[in-house]
């Protein structure tokens, strides 16, 4: 399954670039009340964990249902470093991409040396997140089932801003980062192999790609975007428990900005998390119906797919480049 369109291998002008960024800094200026900011913040926050798994599963084609492995990891990591062994939680941030990384790691060699892919990838990524979950439920350093309440000390040098606009601007680098990390991996050689990869791994392996060795380093990075979203989710909302840090439902949201972003895509997971925080506020707002945001998300998932098998990107792609939305093959 192909989620590459014609119009996304032309070159992304960095006026573009350029222009997105300049219109996500004057965000909170704009908009500078405490809602929009949380909100900025929480569709930033969704755009950064949705390209860790838009890079393993749009790029590389190795499609995941338990990326949260990775998520909570990070979050668990960041926080222990901080609150038993007294570590900066400016530094909780290396640990938990590292935390994340070997994760990642461990779980694509154990799979992938077992060959493993399609579906029996998705459903082993799926196991190890609630075996992590058990784990994380029945031990004392993650505090069990209570889990970690981070004491509120306000101060930068604390990674606890007075302000919404402190965490926002954080997310801002932090998603700025994975843009272009996932920019360069459009116009990279070894983009290009995991592409070949995503398309056809028996084909990779004749062009002399060393098929195994790529999909490691890929879930290497995945897992340490991953392990850095669940460290920030851990500051901002100063508690985590094996429910929160390992969930299905934060894999779902990885999975959905991602797909109806547009998959594959540089831009793909933060239009889809722009729709997400939007779908989330309005349902938020107007009912107190749980779950309902995910109902609709995942209705306009089914819209998407039927009518925009690329994603939403494909309208900005078609604009662009004159032309119909690309089909997937």
């Amino acid at each position: 399954m192909s989620t590459t369109t014609a119009s996304d291998l032309k070159p992304i002008p960095w006026k573009l670039h350029l222009s997105v960024l300049a219109v996500a800094i004057a965000f909170p200026f704009v908009f500078p009340s405490s809602f929009m900011v949380n909100f900025g913040v929480l569709a930033l926050f969704y755009a950064f964990i949705g390209q860790s798994w838009n890079i393993s599963g749009g790029f590389a084609g190795q499609l995941s249902f338990g990326h949260v492995a990775f998520f909570g990891v990070g979050a668990y990591a960041s926080t222990i470093a901080q609150m038993r062994l007294g570590i900066s939680p400016w530094l909780g941030l290396p640990i938990a991409a590292l935390a994340g990384a070997f994760v990642g790691g461990v779980i694509a060699v154990l799979s992938f040396r077992a060959g493993l892919k399609g579906s029996y990838f998705a459903l082993i990524t799926l196991a190890f997140a609630e075996v992590l979950r058990i784990v994380s439920n029945s031990i004392g350093i993650t505090g069990g089932g209570l889990g970690l309440l981070i004491p509120m000390n306000i101060g930068a040098q604390n990674l606890q801003f007075a302000e919404r606009s402190g965490f926002y601007f954080l997310i801002l680098v932090l998603a700025a980062g994975s843009v272009a990390l996932a920019e360069w991996l459009r116009r990279s050689r070894f983009g290009a192999q995991l592409a070949a990869i995503r398309e056809n791994e028996d084909s990779a392996k004749a062009l002399g790609i060393n098929v195994f060795a790529e999909k490691v380093k890929v879930m290497l990075i995945s897992g340490a975007i991953g392990g850095v979203g669940g460290c920030f989710f851990a500051q901002y909302f100063l508690y985590i428990d094996p429910l929160i840090a390992f969930g299905t439902d934060k894999s779902i949201e990885m999975l959905l900005v991602s797909m109806i972003g547009g998959a594959g895509t540089v831009y793909g997971p933060l239009v889809g998390s722009v729709l997400l925080a939007l779908v989330s506020d309005v349902t938020r707002t107007l009912t107190q119906i749980q779950g309902l945001s995910l109902v609709l998300y995942g209705a306009l998932l089914v819209v998407i797919i039927a009518f925009l098998p690329n994603g939403l990107i494909d309208l900005f792609s078609r604009k662009r480049g004159g032309g119909k939305p690309g089909k997937k093959k």
